[in-house]
């Protein structure tokens, strides 16, 4: 196990006390945020695929962090996570819907069942998150946040579900605020342009011409930005309990020019290029007889439902 100091995020920020259920804690942004959300007071319900990794975070953190071994799309165990991280703390003030799959390939030749492991993940295990909280979150009068990104507005070629599952995403905060904002809770979504996690670096390691395609891109669509920024964008959104949090701050542009980027305009951000890439990220996928990086892979397997904190 590796005990790291806890990072901390804005010494402004106070959440001392509170409670905050993170999924995908394991590692990137789940892992930052938690780390950061330590160092100003919270204490922590973790939950990841991964046993060693939410293991590890838990442990860096100490006693003001649980965590437990759950796959998001089993509703069953993510909430006998829950049930166990509220009789450990009395309840939960905050919510990051984190967990999520990065996939690529191209639609035509995508496998239908990585297609729908990837929604599941990304947006069924995104409602069960919220499912299995929202009584204390509601008790409380607390704050979701439900990670999306910047693909709920750009178009998304290359990413099988993945595009299409943040977008769903982004539309479940909208609506799951419609619902319970009367009620004091408040609801946010959080949208990230490309971020160095484990999810990028499998990518790049995975396809080689992916470097080379976000160059053609252009700025800002080239630049990755370092998970240490994004997770402390995401404390300071928790702390105000904002309605979006836009990671880097561009990405908001593109919230609001949505519909611009749906139209013939929008479709000129991709040329033949595009071709170029989906051909041989799909060479690589049929090589490797997996859409996915390794690594995701192995933890689909992993044993669930059981707690590893302290």
């Amino acid at each position: 196990m590796a005990f790291l100091p806890i990072p901390r995020s804005d010494r402004k920020v106070d959440l001392t006390g509170k409670v905050a259920l993170i999924t995908g804690a394991g590692n990137g942004i789940g892992k930052e945020t938690a780390l950061r959300l330590a160092g100003v007071g919270a204490r922590l319900i973790l939950v990841d695929i991964d046993r060693s990794a939410v293991d590890d975070v838990a442990a860096t953190i100490g006693t003001r962090a649980s965590g437990y071994v759950a796959d998001v799309t089993d509703y069953a165990a993510l909430d006998a996570a829950v049930r166990a991280g509220v009789e450990r703390f009395g309840g939960i003030d905050i919510v990051v819907a984190n967990a999520g799959v990065g996939t690529y390939g191209s639609f035509r030749n995508m496998d239908p069942e990585t297609f729908r492991r990837g929604i599941d993940i990304n947006v069924n295990g995104v409602f069960f998150t919220v499912r299995a909280a929202l009584a204390s979150i509601i008790e409380r009068r607390g704050y979701l946040l439900l990670v999306s990104s910047m693909t709920a507005f750009l178009p998304g070629p290359g990413m099988g579900p993945y595009a299409p599952g943040k977008a769903a995403v982004d539309h479940l905060a909208t609506s799951l605020r419609a619902e319970v904002g009367r009620l004091g809770v408040a609801v946010g979504s959080a949208h990230m342009s490309w971020i160095d996690t484990p999810l990028i670096r499998d990518i790049q390691s995975d396809l080689s011409v992916f470097d080379d395609y976000l160059k053609k891109l252009g700025p800002p669509l080239d630049k990755i930005v370092g998970v240490d920024v994004c997770a402390d964008a995401f404390v300071r959104g928790i702390a105000r309990r904002q309605r979006r949090i836009y990671v880097p701050g561009w990405v908001a542009v593109a919230a609001w020019c949505k519909h611009l980027l749906s139209t013939r305009l929008g479709d000129r951000l991709f040329g033949p290029e595009l071709d170029d890439f989906l051909e041989k990220t799909d060479a690589v996928v049929a090589e490797q007889h997996r859409a996915s990086s390794g690594r995701n892979v192995t933890t689909a397997n992993m044993p669930t439902v059981a707690e590893t904190g302290r």
